[in-house]
């Protein structure tokens, strides 16, 4: 496999702005069919990937033959898709949530398993500059013993402007939890392994699936995760607080990269992913801690060695399963809220 043929699925923002810009960067990669039968989307990605083919379906992008098929449609077509393109001998990037439906998301780990093809989830957030920054923190020991970490995605929507999150519930993949939920809950798995105990508080402000959310975990490993997530702010909070028995550590701003691939930074630049120092406190006061760059490229860098030389997926899929099990149980076990008189 000289180049690893690429048909990419989805051409929203998940397509166009991160799987997109990240493939085109990585000459391991030929981005040979983009999926889309929006109009005004098959203009974009002819306009930013001239040298691939768009077509307006699945079963027309599997009969080119890629090696690799990236899914970056709504989370309710992730599972039907996937099975597709493995039975077509294909390898498959799920954008995140894997799936909607944990059952449907193990039979899929399964099926890929069983045919012996690699079967991977964006996850991206795994190489933010915080996390990656936090991650060196705790293998220096700065913070001594973790006791609470805090994190938080947060955003202002007058209204949803994607019909599809507009309409869908969360059964169908909908919701901030889903959402943004995803990311922040798989960090602290990634961080702080098994959970033992959840807690969660989930709102609908503006109707249709929820909006905002906060959600406790309690890890097997004694930390607590403190996880809130929503777009109905219009003042955001601190990115990610971590409270340790040494010293503590914040970031305010979020990671850059989403904002610099939107403006059409390309990822090898000089300058992607650099941040501005963040904090680390003391009792005694607070002194700046570099950042990490930002390193979105790695997923796609990992996934390239994993299918040309053989290696560990970027991301695997039992771990990707594991936030899709443990947002669908926050909404089987959670009570309705209600009003209650004084």
């Amino acid at each position: 496999m000289s180049a690893i043929r690429t048909a990419l699925v989805g051409f929203g923002h998940a397509g166009q702005v991160f799987h997109g810009p990240l493939l085109a960067d990585d000459a391991r990669y030929r981005l040979e069919v983009i999926v889309t039968s929006d109009a005004g989307r098959a203009a974009a990605a002819a306009r930013l990937h001239p040298q691939a083919r768009v077509v307006p379906d699945l079963a027309a992008a599997l009969a080119t033959g890629p090696d690799l098929v990236v899914v970056a449609s709504p989370p309710a077509t992730h599972v039907p898709a996937a099975t597709a393109a493995l039975a077509a001998g294909c390898a498959v990037v799920l954008d995140k949530p894997m799936c909607p439906d944990p059952a449907e998301g193990r039979a899929l780990v399964e099926r890929a398993e069983a045919l012996g093809r690699p079967l991977t989830v964006f996850h991206n957030r795994r190489w933010d500059s915080e996390l990656l920054t936090l991650q060196r923190l705790l293998a220096e020991g700065a913070l001594g013993e973790v006791w609470r970490f805090e994190s938080r995605l947060e955003r202002w929507k007058t209204a949803e402007t994607k019909p599809w999150k507009a309409a869908a519930t969360w059964r169908e993949g909908g919701g901030v939890l889903f959402d943004l939920g995803s990311h922040l809950i798989d960090q602290a798995l990634v961080l702080f392994g098994p959970v033992d105990e959840v807690h969660a508080e989930l709102s609908a402000h503006r109707g249709g699936a929820d909006d905002d959310a906060f959600v406790s975990l309690r890890h097997r490993s004694g930390v607590r995760s403190h996880l809130t997530m929503s777009t109905t702010a219009a003042l955001t909070g601190d990115r990610m607080r971590v409270l340790g028995s040494r010293a503590a550590f914040v970031k305010t701003a979020p990671d850059v990269q989403e904002a610099q691939l939107a403006a059409g930074l390309a990822p090898s630049a000089a300058d992607y992913g650099q941040e501005p120092p963040a904090l680390l406190g003391t009792g005694d006061g607070a002194e700046p801690v570099a950042c990490e760059p930002g390193r979105y490229p790695r997923f796609y860098d990992l996934l390239a060695t994993a299918l040309l030389e053989g290696g560990p997926l970027p991301v695997d899929p039992r771990e990707a399963l594991a936030v899709v099990e443990l947002v669908a149980r926050i909404h089987r076990v959670r009570v309705p809220e209600t009003s209650v008189a004084g």
